[in-house]
């Protein structure tokens, strides 16, 4: 009996969470042990954060970016190996997932890039919906990175709306807000890369118990390679994950979310993204608000994240991090149980 045949028995493979528990072990590995060889490479080509650049910044010495290349290898290297054992029968890899691999590799160099060169925020946005529309095209019977319904949440009988021709637009805009906060929030040592551990281990076991083991599968190996990153990246930091970093991971998680949310209950479907990315969205909400209220433009860098909020307030990076942990903890905590009240 194959992997995928397994997954479907009660005593399955799947309801173990071994499948997607290897895959995450393999990208923690990788990333783990290709993030000093990806410091190395940044610090020869150039591709180090100046501290002095803006008052932002919170650490003291210049660090090397472009960790992003170490969390992209984990994920790939990952699914490679685990994808074709877990599904011998079937298409390891379908069209949304190639599409998925590719455009994510795509990102990871362009963040590579403005790590070295800076570009504006204009295209930056321009660069984040193009995936999020590009991303949209691909796919089969077996699946699609598309938000093509909403579910009313916590409506009894579950009840659907159709977006229709808005489908495509509003999954790019989901995409673009759900790479460019978690890009966002990273500002403190560790801060990004452990929330999108703790959002990417919520989406596996969601997906484990949604019978979606391709799904679980990816997001356990976003878990892992973030987690191996965060060997290195914890504070005192020897390297930050820089955009390319912030743009797999928020990429990754957000089309992971997608065709996850596509079999859940449709009166809990819609709060999937609000909980489980709920740190990083109210962060960059809070920020938007405040930005409004002092009436400078939106995409001007300050410190007005919480991050800064609580370091402001004589938290050290350490504490504020565990203070941002326990909350997003919290969050998907409330998820996960309000999916098992709608089962």
């Amino acid at each position: 009996m194959n992997l995928l045949a397994l997954a479907s028995t009660p005593s399955g493979y799947l309801s173990g969470f071994r499948v997607p528990l290897v895959a995450g072990l393999i990208a923690l590995a990788v990333s783990w042990l290709l993030t000093p060889w990806v410091r190395s490479l940044a610090i020869t080509k150039g591709a180090v954060d100046d501290p002095k650049r803006d008052d932002r910044r919170i650490h003291k010495e210049p660090l090397p970016r472009w960790g992003g290349l170490a969390i992209y290898a984990g994920i790939v290297v990952a699914l490679l190996v685990v994808l074709p054992f877990a599904f011998p029968s079937a298409a390891p890899f379908p069209p949304y997932l190639i599409g998925l691999i590719v455009i994510g590799g795509l990102l990871v160099v362009a963040g590579a890039l403005d790590d070295l060169y800076q570009y504006k925020a204009k295209v930056q946005a321009l660069l984040l919906l193009g995936a999020g529309i590009l991303v949209q095209i691909p796919f089969s019977s077996v699946g699609r990175i598309q938000i093509q319904t909403l579910g009313i949440p916590l409506s009894n009988p579950a009840a659907y709306v159709s977006l229709g021709l808005f489908a495509f637009p509003l999954t790019a805009i989901y995409i673009f807000v759900v790479t460019k906060t978690m890009d966002t929030i990273d500002g403190v040592d560790g801060l990004a890369s452990g929330i999108a551990t703790i959002a990417a281990a919520t989406l596996t076991i969601i997906a484990a118990y949604g019978h979606q083991p391709r799904v679980a599968i990816i997001a356990a190996t976003v878990a892992g390679s973030s987690l191996g990153f965060l060997k290195h990246n914890y504070n005192p930091a020897k390297i930050i994950m820089g955009t390319g970093g912030a743009y797999i991971l928020g990429f990754t998680l957000a089309c992971a979310s997608i065709v996850g949310a596509l079999k859940t209950a449709a009166a809990v479907s819609l709060i999937i993204p609000v909980l489980v990315f709920g740190v990083p969205i109210f962060d960059a909400f809070f920020v938007i608000t405040r930005r409004i209220l002092s009436g400078v433009p939106i995409t001007q860098a300050d410190k007005r994240h919480l991050h800064h909020t609580l370091l402001g307030r004589g938290l050290s990076q350490k504490q504020t991090v565990w203070v941002l942990y326990l909350a997003a903890v919290t969050l998907c905590a409330v998820l996960l149980a309000v999916i098992k009240n709608y089962a």
